[in-house]
């Protein structure tokens, strides 16, 4: 077996592994399903009645946004699985087997990526319960669900770098809470980011979550009308500005969570 070969197989091994260990851990798996539908049905009956968006529902402008809040919240397991590992020291047990490093990240992100599978599919049917409806063709609404799932694996590798830096469970979650919260809430995700306050206002406009939600909303056909959408550069440009986002952070975290890997098993 030559060593394409082998990384493929051992990534597939550590993604079968993955999956099992959420299978088995209810708090992980929760997260995945039952997190989407609380968010779905607070915003549509709760929030919903309270928030006017010009020209859209607002259970149709706000579900692609609990999209990205669910892959926000879920590539979190990511960094929290590796730092138990650590802690367990699972990752010098692979170190003496004769299988790929670069396997064991792959499949952690690979896992991270089907969890936030299954939350999008959750969403999608609770959303379509609540009123949520597609407007486009069948391929753009593919396209759509094909992008929120390239920027949760890209995100992925953010949260295991992050991880792989801090190394323990405990300071994880707190630096995690602290970094993903402004960004799902200094955003476009839940009221348009054209209305917020002066420097608010840039900051939400080009804020990456903000252009993957506009994006989905395009290729969903739920953004507001093109005469009252904000003027900013990467929201007029989302899909695109959308892929290069994913680009960048696979080109600057991926290298940068190997080496994190590779220092944290050579101790």
């Amino acid at each position: 077996m030559n060593t394409l070969q082998m990384a493929i197989a051992d990534t597939v091994t550590i993604t079968k592994r993955n999956a099992l260990k959420i299978k088995r851990a209810p708090d992980l798996l929760g997260g995945a399903v039952i997190l989407p539908i609380v968010f779905v049905l607070l915003f549509a009956y709760i929030f919903g009645s309270m928030i006017e968006v010009p020209g859209v529902s607002y259970r149709e402008y706000m579900v692609p946004g609990v999209f990205v809040v669910a892959i926000v919240s879920g590539a979190q397991i990511t960094g929290y699985t590796l730092t138990l590992d650590l802690r367990k020291g699972i990752f010098d047990r692979f170190r003496t087997l004769p299988m790929s490093p670069s396997a064991v990240l792959t499949g952690q992100t690979l896992c991270d990526v089907l969890m936030n599978l299954t939350s999008i599919v959750v969403m999608a049917v609770v959303g379509l319960i609540v009123g949520w409806r597609i407007h486009t063709t069948p391929l753009e609404a593919v396209l759509g669900f094909l992008l929120l799932l390239l920027f949760a694996y890209a995100f992925s590798w953010v949260t295991a770098t992050v991880a792989l830096a801090l190394r323990t469970p405990e300071v994880f979650n707190n630096i995690a809470t602290l970094v993903s919260m402004p960004l799902m809430f200094l955003s476009n995700v839940f009221v348009d980011s054209a209305r917020l306050p002066g420097p608010l206002k840039t900051v939400a406009e080009w804020n990456p979550v903000s252009t993957i939600v506009q994006a989905a909303r395009d290729l969903f056909g739920n953004a507001i009308p093109a005469t009252a959408v904000s003027g900013a550069w990467p929201l007029q440009h989302a899909v695109l500005v959308s892929l290069l986002w994913c680009v960048l952070i696979l080109i600057v975290f991926v290298p940068l969570a190997t080496r994190l890997y590779q220092k944290a098993v050579s101790r």
